[in-house]
């Protein structure tokens, strides 16, 4: 009988492969009661990338204050903000075909001749959001370690920084979309529950740095 020998690198890959099916299952698992089905994978596509966002933020101001090693980079907040990226894409490419349907155009100019830029919360909402899913985009290009050894651990780390402005402009077109659609108030409070969570995670973190180096 002959033994198949797994090698630590299959396994490694194997343990990761087994963890996106688990974060694809979540994100999967998220629902909506809005009975039109590209509004609710809209939905589910925005609370669950922003469900694996906030985790992904927090885990190292936590390695922080449990006094934990925090590398660089470690697979576990790579992956989640892997499918926080993505799903934050896949909203973006969805939520365009949920109010406008054929007239995507109209979610960021009124009219095109004259140009006319759309204004107001609806304007700021979708310039905000496409702001977002450009800097998720560029976030998953180099969420790889063949670009941590090309660009060197602090360049890359530098441009893996623009997570927190990629949340800041998810936190405001989430916001701005509370308000325009109205949203039934569980899904506002969930939405100010993980928003809360991430500035008090990063603020908790940001306290322990500044007294162990004060």
């Amino acid at each position: 009988m002959r033994t198949i020998v797994i090698m630590p690198r299959t396994k490694y890959w194997i343990r990761r492969s087994k963890r996106h099916l688990i974060l694809l299952a979540i994100a999967t698992g998220i629902t909506t009661p809005p009975p039109d089905v590209r509004h609710r994978l809209s939905m589910a596509t925005a609370y669950a990338g922003l469900t694996f966002l906030a985790v992904s933020l927090g885990l190292g101001p936590w390695n922080l204050l449990a006094r934990r090693p925090n590398p660089v980079s470690f697979d576990l907040r790579r992956d989640l903000g892997i499918w926080a990226g993505v799903l934050a894409v896949v909203h973006s490419a969805i939520g365009l075909t949920v109010h406008l349907r054929g007239r995507m155009w109209m979610y960021f100019f009124k009219r095109l001749h004259p140009l006319r830029i759309q204004d107001g919360e609806f304007g700021f909402a979708n310039f905000v959001g496409l702001g977002a899913a450009v800097v998720f985009l560029l976030l998953l290009v180099i969420s790889n370690d063949i670009s941590m050894r090309s660009m060197g651990i602090r360049q890359w780390k530098s441009l893996q920084r623009w997570a927190y402005v990629a949340c800041a402009l998810t936190v405001a077109h989430g916001i701005a979309y509370q308000l325009i659609e109205k949203r039934q108030l569980p899904w506002v409070f969930a939405f100010a529950a993980l928003t809360l969570a991430i500035l008090v995670m990063q603020a908790l973190g940001y306290l322990r740095i500044t007294r162990s180096t004060g």
